[in-house]
Formats: C-alpha cells, structure tokens, sequence
C-alpha cells in the first residue's frame, strides 16, 4: 500500500467534486480526546497538498478552523470534514470530537464515512469509550484500521502499542490486528530517548526515511533484515489467514513463498471487508517538512483498502407513508436519497448543511422534499416539505469551495436548507424518500436555564429552536409542573457548549437555575375540611358552604370527585363548581405548593343562598374546604422515582451499585451480558440521579452506560420533605 506511493499531487490535492463513487472514500478518525485526531488530520492535508507548509489553505485560514468555541476550549466539540485529493481519489475525512459528551458527532460521523481510522496515542493507551466505539463498528462490519500517535514521547512503544491494541480489539482474533510498518529509530538524544525517523515495510522490506521532511525510499542492511523477520512471517500469515482464497495456507505452509502482489491484493481485500485491521504509525511533519512520519502509508491504506461507496450497504429506505423502498447501493443515476448528517449556522450564509449522498445526484438550487423523524420528545418538529436548496460546496476549515453537483457516495455542504434539521432526508420533491435514523444518545444531564433579561426573554424561543435543530443530542423540555425550560445534556461539556452558542451565535444571554423535580402532594389518611365563603359588600353577596371528606388513592388514581349530598343542600348546579374549585386548589398543592394527586374527595354537605350564591362563591368555597382538610391532616411529599438500567463493565459493578444504594436507590437485580459486561437494574429517586450522567463517567472511566425512565412518585423520606416544605415558606 504505502509501498506503491506515487508523485506527491502537490496542488492536485485540492478537494473536488467526484466524478465517480469509485474514486470517492469516506473515513472517519474516532479516538479519545487528545489522542492526536485534528494534528493528524491537518498532517494528512499538508502531504496531500491541501495546504502549505504553514498549514494554511491557499485561499486563507488553516485546516483547524472549525468554530471558535473550538478555540477557545481547545479541544474539538464537533464532526468536521476535510476533503484532500491523493492520486486522483478524493478522500472526505471525518474528524469526530474525542470527548464522551459529543457522542452524537461522532455517531454522525459514523453514519457518514465507509470506514474508520481509529486514534490512538503511544502515551495514553486504548480507553474505554474508544473500545465501545470499536464495538459498534463490529457490529455493523465497518472496515477498520489503527493510527498509532505521539510515538516522539518519553518511554512511547509502538511494539508494546501494538500488543495493547490486539487486546483491546482483536478479541475475536488477536492476529488479525497487526502491524503493516515497524518504526525505525535514530539516534538516542541526552535524555536516551531515541526519536522515529521512518519506517520499514514489512511485506516488502523496503525503508521509508523521513528524518529530511522528503519520504525517501532505501533498501535495509543485511543487518536489519533479521529484525523484522518475526513481524513479517506473522503478517504474512495473518493475511493468509483471512484470504479468499482457501488454497493459500496450504501453499504458504507448504513451503511456497507468496508473490508480494497477491499479499497486497489479499491485504487489501481483508481490510475493505472489516477482517483485517492493520495498524500503523504517524506523526505530524517537523517544522519546515512536507511530510510527516507515515502520512503517505496511512493516504495509501485510505484508497487501496479501505471500501468505496459501492460497498456500503444503503440504510432502510421507506416511502414518507412507510412502505419499504428498495434502493440500489450508490446509484448517480437512481432516485435521490441524501442526509443531513450535520447542522450549523453561519453568519453570513445562514443555516448550513452537511450532507451525505446516498443515491442519485444532487444539484445545485433544486428544489428537494425534506422529511424529518420528528423527534418530538427532544424538541424537534416532525416535517415533511418542499425546500430550494442553495449552493453546494466542500469545506475546508472556514472556507466553502463551490461544487457543480454531488453524487452518491460523496458529501458535501448544502446552504439555505431552512427547514432542515439533523438526520432529515432529502429526496426529489415528486418522490419523497425517508431513511431510517441512525441510533442517537438519550441525553440525561438536565440544564434549567432563565433569560438573563427582557431582550434575552424575546430571542429564547428562536434560539433554543436553532440549537436544537443543530444537534438531535440536545433534548428541549418545558416543563409543565416545574415551570422550567430545560436543555437536556449529554454531560457538562456539552452544556457549556450550548451555553456558549447561545451567547454567541445566537445573541442570547441565559441564567443556570437550579433543576427542579416534579413533586407530588398526597393525604396519608382521612381527612374533613369545612369551606365556608360568606361575604357582603353591597349589591349581590357571595355565599357558598361546603363540606368535604378527603381520603387517600393508590399511587397513579389522581383526583376522584364523589358527590353524597342529599336533600338539595347544595344545588345542583353548584355541584361541578365545587368540584372545579377542589381540582384547582389540588393543581396549586395544599402543603409546600405541589400539585395534590391520589385522593378521593366526597362531598357530603353544604349551604345556599337563593341570591347570593353562584358559581364563582362554590368554587372559593371547594377550595378552602380542601386547603381546611390539608391543615388537619398529615400530609405525604412524593418524590419522582426512576428504573435506571446501567449497562458496566465488570470490573466497576461493585462500585456502581454500592454508588446506587448511597443516593437511596434499591437494586433490583443485576443481567450478564456479552463483552464482559452486566446490566445494573435499580430504581432510584430523581433527586439523586440529576448529575448522574456526570458522576458515573468518572466512576466507571467512561465505560459504563445508563437509561432511566419515570417508574412512579413514592412518599420521600420525612426529614427530607420536611427540608423541602421550609424552603417553601421562605421568600423568595
């Protein structure tokens, strides 16, 4: 692969419109945070071409200029592509944030490409989110391969990286994740640290020195030969191993020495099918150089192993009505089926649209059917309309180069989409398509948020809108007891974000409030209350008398309203507006301002006037007669209580449930489950699980997982409602 390198493409390496699938691959970086994703993706550019030697593109700004906030935060917070040219391939890369809290760009990355490049750092190792991400990608087949980094640290091994690596993914099998290219190593410096300054490799036994800047090619010393030995009998038969061709091992052991273009070809072949996953190194180019370590071994893989478009399967496609729609892989010429895999506003050209082109070609100011899932749960619309759409054009940092037209396999960004929000469809306007959604995180961090003044009160609502639109992570929630707008967040880094896009992108300032839990009020037993509403102030009076009886329900019965008066003592129709006054005071709550749920309140007598008693007197009088009832009677704070499933590896088991059992939560049962993992059930009170989704990716270094869902509202514990029912008579 690397050892078919070809001219350096100098500007040929600019990003283009494809012309064909064939000649399009799209690969996406997963690894870490800080594991080197963005370095290698601004080196990976510079040895295409794509930029100067200053990292720079040639019509200005740099291959990292992705969002300020970026900057300012100095770590990467969402998916960004950067398309380079290597021997006439063009290549989209996806580069994917590294943090836990913006899982969605990565999963939307995921969507995007045909295969994976996975990050990892020679210091830091292979984390536990990064081999969950692996997982996933097993699971659907995607073609991976491995980029060893920061090989220039203290005691870095890229041998012993190597072995980590085949643990930590090849537990199928170890020996289908190896390496393609040892480091070669210069010198030992003051501190005994001997620096990588090319490669050998292994199939052709030919080095790659880069110590100049300029890859230059040699034959080993005799000397060498013997040291690489090993590593290559192993590659060669772990090529074998996964060959097509069954006859192969049989000859190989055998005696017959394999061509090194059937190895290639095998290689090659064993990678695009998700079989073989090759790991190799690289470094950014030193100051000054053209090239960094590996970049043109790691360009080769990209466009002889890795699949083109053709090979991915097409995601479900249905008509907007659900009927199954059978689309060809990857057809220029078949029905249009695109999705919007990413959303972002700019402000000069509005909404922007990151696209991936699944079936037929998309033009430029066409108009095209959008269908969207409507999450309606995370605040997002359901919509099914007709758009024209802008410009098309592929980015580069800050910078849009216009296209003519896409075509199935690539991606590209489309401009004035106004409509459009994350994971929709385009599809022709007289055949309107719909693809089924890719998995997306339920958001679990709850952000109560306040605008900071009357100017911000007015710009919220359309604010939020965008945010929202841009990213199907973030969950919106008016809150109908608590009176609270909250954003749902992945973790704290994904609130601060969505802080900052307010303040920023949008122009609107927000206050974080404390987050509320939906109480619940409740009689724990019965209880009589008197309403007596007499008064006269010239004119007609208001007169209303009536007595109640109010006993506790079972948990979810809510109010029930019985009338038992006899004799006519109170109208017949005042009767309902006693009723209404008693649900209105029960909706304002009766002890610490909570709504009143899970009684029976009977009606047994009452008093009329035959002038000056009405509707509005019995309902003032149902109301007292409840708050009355309230004052005489021992009354329960129910507290929201959650099922929380949390999916851990086993060596954190312990330490999760003990955590669940210290926030007053019972563990229900536990479930083993594959890869090492057991499923934790347990219900837990919402008061305790509120930063939950923060606290358990420090306990479990980020490997473990949880859903929740509302199970019921249980009395809380005494001297805890007894705290909450102070703060409610405080001022506030």
């Amino acid at each position: 692969m690397g050892d078919k390198v070809k001219e350096h493409p100098g500007a040929a390496g600019r990003a283009r419109a494809a012309d064909h699938p064939a000649s399009v691959r799209n690969v996406v970086l997963v690894g870490h945070s800080g594991s080197g994703k963005t370095t290698l993706v601004e080196a990976l550019a510079l040895t295409a071409g794509a930029v100067n030697r200053a990292g720079r593109v040639e019509d200005g700004g740099t291959v990292s200029d992705y969002d300020d906030i970026e900057h300012r935060q100095q770590r990467s917070v969402q998916l960004s592509l950067v398309p380079v040219d290597w021997n006439g391939i063009k290549i989209n890369i996806l580069d994917t944030p590294g943090y836990a809290d913006f899982v969605g760009e990565l999963r939307a990355g995921l969507r995007a490409a045909d295969a994976a490049l996975f990050v990892v750092s020679a210091s830091d190792g292979v984390d536990g989110s990064t081999r969950m991400v692996w997982e996933e990608c097993a699971a659907v087949g995607m073609p991976r391969a491995i980029v060893v980094t920061h090989l220039e640290a203290a005691r870095a091994d890229f041998q012993e990286m190597t072995r980590v690596c085949a643990e930590a993914f090849g537990a199928d099998d170890p020996d289908a994740v190896l390496p393609l290219y040892l480091p070669l190593h210069g010198p030992q410096g003051p501190d005994g640290h001997a620096p990588v300054t090319g490669l050998v490799g292994l199939l052709t036994q030919k080095l790659f020195d880069y110590s100049t800047g300029e890859r230059k090619e040699s034959e080993p010393g005799p000397d060498q030969l013997p040291d690489i030995e090993d590593a290559r009998n192993r590659l060669i038969e772990g090529i074998i191993a996964e060959s097509e061709d069954e006859t192969l091992m049989d000859r190989y052991l055998g005696g017959e020495q394999i061509d090194l273009k059937t190895l290639i070809e095998d290689l090659e072949r064993a990678v695009a099918r998700g079989a073989f996953f090759p790991v190799l190194a690289a470094a950014p180019a030193a100051d000054g150089a053209r090239q960094g370590l590996g970049t043109v071994e790691l360009l080769e893989l990209v466009t002889g192993g890795f699949p083109t478009p053709f090979e991915h399967p097409t995601p479900g496609v249905t008509t907007v009505d659900g009927t199954p729609r059978e689309i060809k892989p990857c057809d220029t010429g078949g029905p249009l089926v695109a999705e919007v895999v990413k959303t972002a506003s700019d402000p000069y050209v509005g909404r922007v649209s990151l696209v991936r082109v699944f079936s037929g070609t998309l033009r430029p100011d066409e108009t095209v059917h959008v269908s969207g899932h409507g999450l309606a749960d995370r605040g997002h619309e359901d919509h099914d309309v007709d758009e024209k759409i802008g410009a098309l054009s592929t980015p580069f940092g800050k910078q849009q180069r216009p296209v003519t037209h896409v075509i199935a396999g690539d991606l590209a960004c489309v401009a004035k989409l106004g409509r459009a929000e994350t994971g929709d469809t385009l599809s022709a306007r007289d055949d309107p398509l719909l693809m089924e959604p890719w998995e997306m995180p339920d958001p679990l961090l709850p952000l109560a948020i306040e605008a900071h003044s009357k100017a911000d009160e007015d710009k919220l609502s359309q604010g939020l809108a965008r945010l929202v639109a841009e990213d199907p992570t973030m969950r919106l929630e008016q809150n109908q007891d608590t009176h609270q707008v909250v954003l749902w967040c992945l973790g704290e880094a994904h609130a601060d974000v969505a802080l900052e896009r307010l303040r920023s992108r949008y122009g609107v300032q927000v206050d974080v409030v404390p987050h509320k839990v939906s109480l619940r009020e409740t009689f724990a037993g019965k209880s009589a209350g008197r309403g007596r509403h007499v008064k006269q102030s010239g004119g007609h009076g208001q007169f209303a008398i009536c007595e109640i009886e109010v006993e506790p329900l079972p948990g979810g019965s809510g109010i029930e309203f019985v009338d038992k008066v006899v004799g006519g003592a109170v109208p017949r129709q005042f009767i309902p507006s006693v009723e209404k006054g008693i649900r209105a005071q029960a909706a304002k709550g009766v002890a610490a301002g909570y709504q009143l749920v899970d009684v029976r309140v009977t009606l047994l007598d009452g008093k009329a006037h035959s002038v000056d008693s009405s509707d509005a007197a019995f309902q003032t009088a149902g109301a007292l007669a409840l708050r009355e009832a309230a004052a005489d009677a021992k009354i329960h704070l129910l507290e929201p209580v959650a099922e929380v499933s949390v999916l851990v590896g086993d060596d954190y088991v312990g330490a999760v449930m003990s955590d669940l059992s210290g926030r007053r939560g019972r563990v229900l049962g536990t479930e083993q489950t594959s890869g090492g993992r057991t499923l934790v059930k347990a219900e837990v009170p919402e008061f305790e699980i509120g930063r939950y989704a923060v606290d358990l990716r420090s306990l479990s270094h980020g490997t473990a997982r949880f859903s929740r869902s509302y199970a019921r509202h249980e009395p809380m514990p005494p001297q805890i409602a007894e705290k909450i029912r102070q703060q409610a008579k405080e001022p506030s």
